[in-house]
């Protein structure tokens, strides 16, 4: 399993992600591996098709897919219960990502 966590350096809120994610990991007891990629200009958003800081991606998919025509340098919200958020809870991402993992590849 890869997983990636997209980000960009002005954005606040992908250290919280990563913490996050973590987090997750290490409850679930999966591989603490996370491949960084850090986004650093329009041209590498439009190529990684980057939906915004933090984003997370399983095997190449994002966890929270979505379609636009045009990526860019951005941050990220995550509805959460407690309203928009700069990252996902926990739960969310155990949600998204646990099925990923049990996956066969």
């Amino acid at each position: 399993m890869k997983i990636e966590l997209l980000y960009f350096e002005g954005c606040p809120f992908w250290r919280e992600g990563l913490a996050v994610l973590r987090g997750v990991l290490a409850d679930e007891g999966l591989p603490q591996e996370i491949e960084m990629l850090e986004i650093t200009g329009p041209e590498q958003a439009q190529v990684e098709r980057f939906l915004g800081s933090p984003s997370f991606r399983v095997n190449g998919v994002d966890l929270w897919p979505e379609e636009r025509e045009r990526y860019t340098l951005t941050c990220r919200t995550y509805a959460t219960p407690d309203g928009l958020k700069g990252a996902p809870t926990p739960d969310m991402l155990r949600e998204r990502l646990i099925p990923r993992a049990t996956r066969p590849d």
